[in-house]
């Protein structure tokens, strides 16, 4: 059988059992047999062909490409002939594959001595941006050689013409809202986690968004409103809580957005959003991404009495009153010009902070990616031809107040900062290019960063970037069919483009499904870093990290380089005494109360980083705190350490670092002993006393600032889902913390310990909490459930090799085996202990899930309806968050504990310790300077 009949079974199956239309195309092979067709002009199929050729080949990089640049070439040049597809048509097509092998082909037309083919090819290549070294290289020779067509685009090129010559953004856009849900929107709504294995095929993945019901109540919308754009609201909440989710955009633009190019299939662009309280941080990053607009609508606000005060209900939460309306079906104008959000003539809100100048570009430009590369275009072209350039782009923001010290976070961003004009250190608000050194990338998103890669015309890691990781732990558990189909393509694609992988492709070290924000936190070796990672809990205890979507992954992956406001700081200290029996997950929990107790409700941690005064806690145990600021809706967090501790933390990175090389997964570049001649360096630095560990000056300015009181911080706390609330806005968000008191005999269905929260000490606690239990009761017995996924293999081997695995093993009914994976999720489970592969199992939701109507008592991160534990027709699901010690204690009681059965529990256990740091974690006022790095374009 022919690719092509294989292709033409696939498009009828896919149409009769999926309603669907033909999948893109991205074979060379079966482009192939197309083209082949196309020039046999009695082929039965050649108009079908020619519709797949024209409309449904994937652009960039990808093979296919390759294949359909070579033919249109051939066309423009006269060696063949397709009525249907003119050289004018030729080159139109060309304009829309992005760049890779499309620019080869026009640089080889524009460059050539024909006139008639160069001058069109040259038109074309002016409205390019995804150029690479080799293809301004080649511009650059042939403009010192004499070429005045070479000339002719550079100039164009420094004159940003592929950007000024692009429609300027519509003055008013008119919008009819469709309300997606009540409460924080979650972006398991938009793309929810088990369905991560269609991702990468986009209107597959675009059945899964909100519901059917909803997605044909978007069509109605359309259908009753033309010419206006579909807004979804999250309303009275926050739009696309917990993960950045390209996909998720994608979903959006998809059903409500704008078709990018009509020769490329299901690729859409410009979605609008928008939620009472406004955008996640890292959600509204991958809007504008996509060139989408994203709103703060403020239009539920606090009630206050006639002297002003904040009026509270019977649970002590502000009450909320509807300052309008944007019901489902409310149109609504957003003037882009005036930056105002109009209900008829009536102005509703101020939407300043959706069109900045830097978001009006990603708009007019289709995009965030479109305007980087753009930049670095421009500055390329100048420098060749030794002029400079034109201000066309909004000018880097830069804020500079004199005399204000800085944050952390500002440090960093000064530290790493490039292309900036001023020599003055710059403050939060500033927007500049910064360098990246750390780029992940995770299995269930990385497909579609594969993509993006592809669309961009990369071919190889920047060398800008010190390290690179992708990871294989969110499809950890179960290696089924679609893990099987999906993971080896992954990683052989990584690979080759210079990233370590968890899996090697060649097969001569062990597969590896460590999770990943683990290993990012491992491979930072440097406190002022700046790492982007796939994924919300992106977020490391050295350094700053920035959780993000596919498409930024890949940017920061092929240019070495983001760019991003410098955010405002919250800072946290702590004060008293943390209690024997308490674990740091409690005091991490206690925070988040504390501050919304403080703020009368107010989340001053939503869209800021978070600086914690951490001191003397190792960057594992850290990471629990800065992992969780994810959840507090914070953009990101960093740890201020002591000299030691850091030094500690990085030789202890340095030390997992060479496990990996010792594995054989280091490459060609050697990019690994690289990362340990880096951490080498910075411990060389903060020993001299050169360049001691990162630390806020005295004078720095915070948006907030939280003290902690460890004193008061008693019993084990909860972060509870609240599923039963009235209001339905308020389930499902991370705000509500209780006590374990709160809870007193209520049965637990299962309990699950792993994910990203925990690290070895965790392990070691429920081997120590064992060995209590057996001496008090002579053995164990659950009575609930109790999942355990250890972080990474090296805590595995680690734990063997002290003696703590042998226990764990000893009461454990399951113990995954590498040899023998699962090859299907669990449906049910027993009342024992399951010690299942390292990796993120439960907190994902996409393979392994617990029983509907369960209530799960868990270390794991997410409390979104669905995603650890479905409701059943009886019951809701319950995800409850807490303590490796607690979760362990309620499954083998099956009801939460008393206090007095708790503390028994953990007597002369050694629990996270942590004491506030004695010393001042600051650096005199005149520390305040700005070290910015050169600028690498």
């Amino acid at each position: 059988m022919s690719l092509y009949s294989e292709y033409l079974a696939e498009i009828k199956s896919r149409k009769e059992e999926l309603g669907l239309a033909p999948k893109p195309i991205d074979s060379a092979e079966l482009l192939a047999e197309i083209i082949e067709q196309i020039k046999d002009q009695d082929n039965a199929h050649r108009e079908e062909s020619l519709n797949f050729f024209i409309y449904n080949t994937l652009p960039g990089t990808t093979s296919a490409a390759g294949t359909k640049a070579k033919f249109l070439k051939e066309i423009i040049l006269g060696q063949v002939t397709v009525a249907e597809i003119t050289p004018e048509f030729a080159f139109e097509l060309l304009s829309h594959m992005k760049g890779g092998p499309s620019i080869e082909v026009l640089l080889d037309l524009a460059l050539g001595e024909d006139a008639s083919v160069s001058a069109p090819a040259a038109d074309v290549l002016k409205t390019q941006v995804f150029l690479y070294d080799a293809d301004t290289a080649r511009l650059e020779a042939a403009y010192k050689a004499g070429n005045a067509v070479a000339k002719e685009i550079l100039e164009s090129y420094a004159k940003a013409e592929f950007f000024t010559k692009l429609p300027e953004v519509s003055e008013k856009i008119e919008v009819v809202t469709y309300v997606a849900g009540v409460g924080d929107i979650s972006t398991d709504l938009l793309s929810p986690g088990h369905q991560s294995h269609s991702r990468a095929d986009r209107e597959l993945h675009g059945q899964c968004m909100i519901t059917p019901e909803a997605q044909q109540e978007i069509v109605a919308l359309q259908k009753e409103h033309p010419g206006k754009k579909v807004m979804l609201v999250a309303e009275k909440g926050t739009m696309g809580v917990g993960s950045s989710r390209m996909s998720g955009v994608n979903n959006v633009a998809l059903w409500a957005g704008e078709q990018a190019s009509p020769y490329v299939p299901f690729i859409n662009i410009a979605p609008v959003v928008a939620g009472t309280n406004g955008i996640a941080p890292i959600f509204l990053t991958t809007v504008d991404v996509t060139g989408g607009i994203g709103l703060d609508l403020k239009n539920w606000v606090k009630k206050v009495d006639a002297d002003g005060n904040t009026v509270t209900d019977a649970n002590g939460d502000p009450v909320l009153e509807e300052a309008y309306s944007v019901a489902t079906g409310t149109v609504l104008t957003i003037d882009t010009k005036a930056k105002k959000l109009f209900s008829g003539s009536e102005e509703v809100a101020d939407v300043a902070s959706a069109f900045t100048p830097q978001k009006q570009e990603f708009m007019k430009a289709g995009g965030s990616y479109a305007v980087t590369f753009g930049k670095k275009l421009q500055t390329f072209a100048a420098q060749a031809l030794g002029v400079d350039a034109p201000v066309v782009y909004a000018a880097a923001k830069e804020i500079s107040h004199e005399g204000q010290g800085l944050t952390a976070v500002e440090k960093i961003f000064n530290r790493n900062a490039v292309g900036v004009a001023s020599d003055a250190p710059l403050h939060a608000g500033s927007n500049v290019r910064v360098k990246v050194n750390i780029v992940g990338s995770q299995d269930t998103t990385g497909p579609m960063t594969c993509q993006e890669l592809e669309a961009m015309a990369a071919s190889t890691i920047s060398p800008l970037v010190d390290g690179a990781f992708q990871s294989g732990c969110h499809t950890a558990s179960v290696w089924d069919s679609k893990a099987k189909a999906n993971t080896p393509k992954l990683m052989a694609f990584m690979n080759a483009f210079g990233v370590i992988t968890a899996r090697d492709p060649k097969g001569v070290y062990h597969s590896m499904t460590d999770v990943i924000h683990k290993v990012l936190n491992d491979i930072t070796v440097d406190d002022r870093a700046i790492i982007i990672g796939g994924d919300s809990h992106t977020r490391m205890s050295k350094g700053v990290a920035f959780g993000a979507d596919s498409g930024t992954v890949a940017i920061a992956l092929a240019t070495g380089e983001s760019a991003m406001p410098i955010p405002e700081s919250v800072k946290v200290t702590f004060k008293g005494k943390m209690a024997d029996h308490m674990d740091f997950r409690d005091i991490v929990h206690a925070t988040q109360a504390q501050m919304l107790k403080q703020f009368e409700g107010e989340n001053v941690f939503q869209g800021r980083v978070i600086e914690v005064h951490i001191g003397t806690l190792l960057a594992d145990q850290a990471f629990t705190f800065t992992d969780w600021t994810a959840e507090m809706k914070a953009k990101a967090s960093v740890c201020i350490s002591n000299d030691e501790t850091l030094i500690e933390s990085i030789e202890l990175a340095k030390s997992r670092i060479q496990i990996m090389i010792d594995k054989g997964m280091d490459n060609e570049a050697q990019t690994l002993a690289g990362l340990i001649k880096l951490a080498d360096e910075r411990i060389a630095g903060i020993t001299s006393g050169e360049t001691p560990a990162l630390a806020p000056d005295e004078n720095a300015k915070y948006y907030a600032e939280v003290e902690v009181d460890l004193d008061t911080i008693v019993e084990p706390m909860i972060a509870d889902p609240d599923v039963n609330n009235e209001d339905v806005s308020k389930r499902y968000t991370h705000d509500v913390i209780r006590p374990v008191s709160f809870y007193n005999d209520r049965p637990v269905d299962l309990g699950f310990v792993g994910s990203c929260m925990v690290h070895k000490g965790d392990m070691q606690i429920i081997a120590q909490m064992f060995r209590n239990l057996e001496k008090q009761n002579g053995s164990i017995e659950f009575n609930a459930p109790l999942v355990v996924a250890p972080p990474t293999y090296n805590i595995v081997d680690e734990l063997k090799a002290e003696g703590d695995w042998e226990i764990l093993e000893k009461y454990s009914g399951f113990v995954f085996d590498d040899e023998n994976p699962k090859g299907e999720a669990r449906k049910s489970y027993e009342n024992i202990l399951y010690l299942e592969r390292p990796g993120c199992n439960l907190c994902m939701g996409n393979q392994e899930k617990a029983e509907p109507g369960d209530t799960v008592i868990a270390t794991s991160t997410r409390l979104f309806q669905g995603r650890v534990v479905a409701d059943s027709a009886e019951k809701k699901g319950e995800s409850l968050l807490g303590s490796t010690p607690l979760v362990v204690l309620s499954t083998i009681l099956g009801r939460f504990p008393t206090m007095d059965e708790y503390t028994a529990a953990v007597e002369g256990i050694d629990l996270t310790r942590f004491a506030p740091p004695t010393e001042a974690m600051t650096t005199p006022a005149s520390g305040a300077v700005a070290v910015k790095i050169a600028d690498p374009s």
